[in-house]
């Protein structure tokens, strides 16, 4: 992921509804099962548990060596206990908790990323005081008792920017930090209470300091804060995020502060956020795109402040869904008008809010009311500032309250730890040499629905496809990596007879799979790889279900796809090299299928995070998501980067909820161009760019619909940032033609879409019909910022953005 200049804006598109979808949107059966009720599982929310052993703590550690490096001593999983700490609310516990963070030479301070180091830190119940910020090293996983939340407590002189702190800013007031924002991938924090309350009200610190980009998030974690009015001077925040390009963060609950979510990134979605007695909940500093799913703002001040900038506004656009306001004065401050630049930033999407407990729900700073409370909220947006059509949205997708069904995602609170089956106490290896394809599918075959899988951290290789029954969980490690083979006598290296790594359920069938916490990765070339393909559906929503679980091809120790061999060679005209190949598809959702997907991240690498040149490399992969649930499926913070036809492509499919999306076009494109090495197979519904007659037509598609109805996409950040390595089309705004293709559809609406550099916005049936031009977004000055591989970039902002005022026609959009 590259950080350039913000795109911005509101979408709504109501596309080629030339005849009746006979669908019925008022039954309210999914798959043949009762859905009038709403399963506990899915409304979970921080707290400080139950005090009952938790399974992590005790479960045996065999991770072993780690693959792929050399060093025997190196421990993965640290308590911090054993380091030191006491969590007895007397002890200054920070040496001791940094010290089981950094232990063992790790990557910190100078190191750009590492992926051979990574940490698995566990703190037991307590009240640990701190007087300076943890510091999380890159590929950290900072995990509380789940069910007895450890308490953070700041000391009353405690110095930093935060008492948790994700990217440690250098000394000196330059501005540079250990990681680059963007670039800062990998990392978690769950199951905390963190308090700074000890400290005075008018301490400019933070709970969190989270600036961080893709595979992260926060998870299940209250933040205590003074409350006190600006009477008060009250400083205190909860996470402050300055900039980044993420991201996933769930379950969180922030008392009293000043601002208790400072708020900047390209693009997130977050779901489960309750504010109480805070001064401003969320103050929007900056954004591309922003999903706030869930929001619950009680009580005091502002819910959202996005007016920072004035009249040149520094928000690009915001979704609030499904949330509760009550007792604010101010639902959401805007400064959004007809007079404001660029034209679409600023733009807000109300969809189903509830304003019944707030007099004001959206306001400018001088008092103006825009849009009363009192009620609830359908539909709103800001472009034409007024209430507008809902679009319909399929019952399939709906609890029976009428939100979109979302679900935590699972740790297993209370399960115990003999309920745990580990893969390398079933024979499987992990160390990224012995084929442990029999181990593992012999384990999937053989647990019960009682237990869960726990895949040990290594790096497991697979040669054949491993079924995964119905009803079955599996957790992993620390992202334990499963290696799909590209070696001699593989089964995955023909592209014309592609076949799935990871087969979860046979075509039909009904039940319960999760899965959380894998990266897959390939060992060497394989163009005949389905990575992950899904054809179980659920019984209920959320009972099948992916969290944490991502694709990352090349560009890390042991995919023998780094920048040793597939470093770029932008100034020699070339194909495709056959030892730099990925797979022939990430994600398959086939039609029987039906899935939640929530912090997904599907990376084809742009750049080394393990050889210290960190280059840019060019690793040519077919085909990111492919959805074909005839069913339904539910996409939380999904990204889908660098392939070569397309990212997301949604094919012969009905019933598609996406809450925030995010792609990039493959760099080295057209050297060579999008059909280069997996020219299109008509058999998959795959693009033939037939429409194309220049060279940067021939470019990976952010996203085609293709014959499918009820597509629902609530935020995109779709960017074309170079033309083979060139950022000069930047500056011109046509690094690529066309972004967005709609074929053969209907009934698919988008808001907040927000592109890079892309000649035409959306095309329906091949023909362009939102072009960039018409539709300017984004920061309005030029600025700099590095791209995440080191290469400083520079932008005028200027950029494209699908500006429509509400949900119409095809023939009426500009």
């Amino acid at each position: 992921m590259v950080a350039l200049s913000s795109v911005l804006g509101f979408v709504a598109l109501r596309l080629l509804l030339s005849h009746v979808v006979t669908e019925s949107f008022t039954q309210a059966t999914l798959f043949g099962h009762d859905s009038t009720s709403q399963p506990e599982h899915l409304e979970k929310r921080a707290s400080y548990g139950s005090g009952a052993p938790y399974w992590v703590e005790s479960i045996r550690r065999q991770a072993g060596l780690i693959p792929y490096q050399t060093n025997a001593s190196y421990v993965l999983y640290r308590n911090v206990k054993d380091y030191g700490a006491k969590g007895d609310g007397v002890t200054d516990d920070t040496a001791a908790i940094n010290l089981a963070i950094s232990d063992g030479n790790r990557c910190g301070a100078g190191c750009d990323s590492q992926t051979i180091t990574p940490a698995f830190v566990y703190v037991p119940a307590g009240t640990y005081l701190i007087s300076t910020p943890i510091v999380m090293y890159y590929y950290t996983e900072f995990h509380g008792d789940a069910n007895d939340l450890p308490i953070i407590k700041a000391t009353p002189g405690f110095k930093g920017i935060a008492l948790v702190d994700s990217d440690v800013y250098y000394p000196g007031g330059g501005g540079s930090n250990w990681y680059a924002n963007q670039n800062n991938f990998y990392r978690k924090v769950r199951n905390f209470v963190i308090d700074i309350t000890a400290m005075p009200i008018k301490s400019n610190t933070a709970c969190i300091h989270w600036q961080v980009a893709q595979a992260t998030s926060l998870q299940n974690i209250v933040m205590n804060m003074l409350v006190g009015d600006k009477t008060t001077g009250n400083k205190q925040q909860g996470i402050f995020m300055d900039n980044g390009s993420g991201g996933w963060m769930e379950d969180l609950i922030f008392n009293g502060g000043n601002i208790a979510f400072f708020s900047g990134n390209q693009q997130f979605t977050s779901r489960n956020l309750t504010f109480n007695n805070c001064n401003t909940a969320i103050f929007q500093n900056w954004n591309w795109v922003w999903a706030y799913k869930s929001l619950s703002i009680n009580h005091r001040g502002i819910g959202i402040d996005m007016t920072q900038g004035g009249n040149v506004i520094t928000t690009g656009s915001l979704i609030v869904q499904d949330g509760v306001f009550t007792n604010t004065q101010v639902g959401i401050m805007t400064t959004f008008s007809s007079n404001s630049t660029p034209v679409s930033a600023g733009s807000l999407v109300i969809d189903n809010v509830d304003f019944t407990g707030t007099k004001v729900a959206v306001q400018y700073p001088n008092g103006t009311v825009i849009l009363p409370g009192g009620s609830k909220v359908a539909a709103w947006v800001s472009r034409i500032q007024q209430t507008v059509g809902a679009p319909p949205k399929p019952s399939v997708l709906l609890t029976p309250t009428g939100t979109f069904w979302e679900r935590s995602k699972p740790q297993y609170e209370g399960v115990p730890v003999a309920s745990f089956i580990s893969a390398k106490s079933n024979g499987a290896v992990g160390d990224g040499v012995t084929d442990d394809t029999a181990a593992l599918q012999a384990l999937f075959n053989k647990v019960t629905t009682n237990q869960i899988v726990y895949i040990d951290h290594g790096a497991y290789v697979v040669s054949s496809t491993i079924t995964i029954p119905k009803n079955i969980r599996i957790t992993g490690e620390m992202w334990p990596m499963i290696m799909v083979s590209g070696n001699s006598g593989s089964a995955f290296l023909d592209q014309t007879h592609p076949q799935p790594v990871f087969r979860v359920g046979e075509p039909g069938d009904v039940g319960s799979v999760e899965m959380t916490d894998i990266v897959f990765e390939t060992l060497g070339s394989a163009p005949g790889a389905i990575i992950l393909q899904w054809n179980m559906a659920g019984t209920t929503p959320g009972d099948a279900g992916m969290w944490d679980v991502h694709w990352r091809i090349g560009g890390t120790a042991g995919t023998k796809l780094q920048s040793d061999k597939c470093t770029k060679t932008p100034l020699v005209s070339h194909g495709a090299s056959n030892g730099c190949v990925g797979a022939f598809l990430l994600f398959h959702l086939t039609a029987t299928g039906s899935v939640m997907m929530v912090n997904n991240w599907g990376w084809v690498s742009d750049h080394e995070l393990d050889i210290t040149n960190h280059n840019q490399i060019d690793i040519y992969n077919g085909r990111g998501a492919l959805i074909e649930t005839q069913h339904s499926v539910w996409m939380y913070g999904t990204a889908f980067e660098h392939s070569m036809l397309y990212n997301y492509q949604i094919a012969n499919a009905k019933n598609v909820y996406m809450s925030v999306l995010q792609s990039e076009t493959a760099y080295m494109q057209d050297n060579p161009n999008a059909l280069t090495p997996f020219p299109p197979q008509a058999a998959w519904n795959d693009p033939t760019f037939s429409n194309c007659f220049i060279p940067t037509c021939y470019k990976t598609l952010a996203m085609r619909i293709y014959n499918s109805t009820y597509v629902l996409n609530y935020g995109a950040g779709f960017y074309s940032f170079f033309d083979n390595y060139d950022t000069g089309c930047l500056l011109t705004h046509n690094c690529q033609e066309n972004i967005v293709s709609v074929e053969q559809s209907e009934g698919i609406y988008m808001y907040a879409l927000n592109t890079v550099a892309s000649i035409n916005m959306v095309n329906v049936d091949l023909t362009a019909i939102v072009p960039q031009a018409a539709n300017l977004n984004g920061f309005y000055t030029r600025f700099k910022e590095e791209s995440e591989s080191g290469v400083a970039l520079s932008f005028d902002g200027t950029t494209s953005f699908l500006n429509a005022p509400t949900i119409i026609n095809s023939d009426q959009l500009e």
